[in-house]
């Protein structure tokens, strides 16, 4: 059956451009349409929008004074002025009031290069102030968990205290005294440690009132690089893009996908990134000959792995991990398919409960705390073990055939893991004494060090790109495994 249902639409006139948008549109979300910025600060699109930052006045041809174009709803033959002398002299005005009391640290601002109060000025802000007054010091205070807040800097634009109260639905901001004394405080001395996913307030704070602990004073934002990815931290999987440099991951922050994730992160997925850093790496293909560690280059190694795979009997077990791409484990169904066929498992952390967020409900950390357990279970892999991650391997540990293990590290294991194996091969980031019994050592690329996608607890699958180079002689597992795809058996 057909939808033949229509969008009502309207037609409006924007600085001489006309622009059709769907009936209900704000005509800031028009201004966006035809490609012009209007400047605000309480406005944001997974908020309310209070119309209280007096920054996204327009003329509109008829009304008798400047509109909040933040809540003002376009109508047929609107016609909207972002450039008028009206508009742009309230906006400079609007500006100057802001640079009052707000100091001027961008040198040593977190947000310096980010902040919408240093591109709006630049624009179009008077070129000196004019105050002689004394600007107003309320100093710094840590409102909990990973946030900071510099008083001096707030526009009191009440993202953030939207966000908690809607959002998140946990009241733990607020607004406290009045006038020139407003300042945005924690509720009832309960600070943001209570909250999951307070690191939002960082994300979508104007200015640099609201910094994170964890960035700060670690990287000038213009000298950072964003990659587009996934997060691997759950099996959301949350569109994020990756903070780098000098081969570093130095903060996540979430990237809009209105299917997925919104505008939001949780703050587990937003602090688990550090292991992405380590130096402890798995980088060149090692050979161990008669107890004794062989390193080698790809052609020769993987030439010597076919030669002993040709003689391997017993059958073939492989372990995976579920943070590893479809493209890694589709490669290791394929070769294992190809000696034969074989159990391929892979264990899986898990939390006691899931945390939603409530004003977000498709979005929530999921139990699972890897990335690509659907694709796995799609490709026909069994979980084993308990939500530790640990545990459930005690029918590979001990199989004489070959044994294969992609991405887990087997810190569960010990020295004996696989040491009956006619054949064990370790493809992995780190290794460990689980891993310590292998023939076969190759080193392999983390997700955030290639290209591939994840499939999340919903079925939708996902790309991410490559934001660090692997180290050494590292490469992508599909690429290593791929190459082994057919060799006799």
């Amino acid at each position: 059956m057909s939808d033949n249902t229509t969008t009502e639409t309207v037609t409006l006139t924007v600085d001489g451009q006309d622009v059709t948008v769907a009936k209900g549109t704000t005509i800031l979300q028009a201004i966006d349409q035809v490609g012009t910025e209007i400047p605000h600060y309480c406005y944001h699109p997974g908020l309310s929008s209070p119309a209280m930052c007096r920054l996204c006045l327009v003329e509109v041809e008829g009304a008798p004074k400047l509109l909040p174009s933040c809540v003002t709803q376009a109508t047929e033959g609107q016609v909207v002025h972002t450039e008028s002398e009206n508009a742009a002299g309230m906006r400079r005005g609007v500006l100057e009031f802001y640079l009052v009391n707000h100091p001027l640290d961008c040198p040593v601002c977190d947000q310096s290069g980010e902040c919408k109060l240093q591109d709006y000025v630049f624009a179009e802000g008077r070129e000196r102030g004019r105050s002689r007054e004394p600007k107003r010091i309320f100093g710094r205070d840590d409102f909990g968990g990973d946030v900071l807040f510099y008083g001096d800097r707030c526009v009191m634009c009440t993202r953030c205290v939207r966000f908690m109260e809607e959002i998140e639905q946990k009241p733990l901001l607020t607004i406290v005294d009045r006038g020139t004394r407003s300042i945005i405080d924690t509720f009832f001395e309960r600070g943001l440690e209570e909250a999951e996913w307070g690191g939002n307030v960082v994300d979508i704070c104007p200015v640099g009132a609201l910094v994170s602990k964890d960035f700060l004073h670690k990287a000038r934002a213009w000298d950072l690089k964003h990659t587009p990815s996934v997060c691997g931290s759950c099996s959301q999987g949350c569109n994020i893009d990756l903070h780098t440099r000098d081969n570093l991951v130095h903060r996540i922050k979430p990237r809009f996908n209105a299917d997925v994730n919104g505008h939001w992160m949780c703050d587990y997925g937003r602090g688990n990134y550090e292991w992405m850093n380590r130096s402890d790496r798995v980088e060149e293909p090692t050979f161990v000959d008669d107890g004794r560690a062989v390193q080698l280059g790809w052609d020769v190694a993987l030439e010597a792995l076919e030669q002993r795979l040709a003689g391997v009997t017993g059958g073939v077990k492989a372990v995976v991990s579920a943070s590893w791409s479809n493209e890694d484990l589709g490669a290791m169904a394929k070769f294992v398919e190809s000696l034969g066929g074989g159990e391929i498992v892979f264990r899986s952390a898990r939390a006691e409960d899931e945390s939603p967020l409530r004003g977000f409900p498709s979005l929530a950390r999921r139990r699972d705390l890897v990335p690509n357990i659907k694709g796995a279970e799609l490709l026909g892999m069994t979980r084993v073990g308990g939500d530790e991650g640990r545990g459930g391997l005690e029918g590979v540990a001990d199989h004489d055939g070959l044994i294969v293990v992609l991405g887990d590290d087997l810190a569960d294991q010990d020295e004996f893991f696989g040491s009956k194996a006619s054949l064990f091969v370790y493809l992995g980031a780190h290794t460990s004494v689980g891993a310590s019994a292998a023939h076969f050592t190759l080193p392999v690329s983390t997700f955030a060090e290639q290209k591939g996608t994840f499939t999340n607890h919903e079925g939708i699958v996902q790309e991410f790109l490559p934001a660090l180079e692997a180290p050494g002689s590292a490469r992508p597992a599909s690429h290593v495994i791929s190459s082994l795809v057919g060799a006799p058996a």
